[in-house]
């Protein structure tokens, strides 16, 4: 879970003086054109680092806290997009060995 101990929730950083506001000052101090960056922001690129390193949906649901599977879908799905071409690929894998190893009988 973000911004958590492991086990629950923790407080969401403080926009006035928690450690985000900390940070972004000292990266727009190295690059001035540095982007304004939310805690939610640091959730959804935890979301698709997941994601993009090959999370399932009940893992990620765990990690995000949602009470389902069904709502990180319904919030992430785009993150998912990518994975049609993976099962496209690996049923094609899987016909072309089934088809070879059916011409040599």
């Amino acid at each position: 879970m973000l911004f958590s101990n492991g086990l629950s929730h923790q407080r969401t950083p403080s926009t006035r003086d928690g450690w985000l506001v900390y940070a972004l000052k000292r990266a727009r101090e190295v690059d001035p054109t540095f982007p304004r960056v939310t805690p939610h922001d640091l959730r959804h690129t935890a979301a698709s680092l997941a994601v993009s390193a090959g999370a399932n949906v009940k893992a990620l649901q765990r990690m995000l806290g949602h009470a389902s599977a069904a709502r990180t879908l319904d919030v992430y799905a785009d993150l998912f997009d990518d994975d049609l071409d993976s099962v496209a690929v690996a049923l094609d894998q899987a016909r072309m060995i089934s088809s070879v190893g059916k011409r040599g009988t």
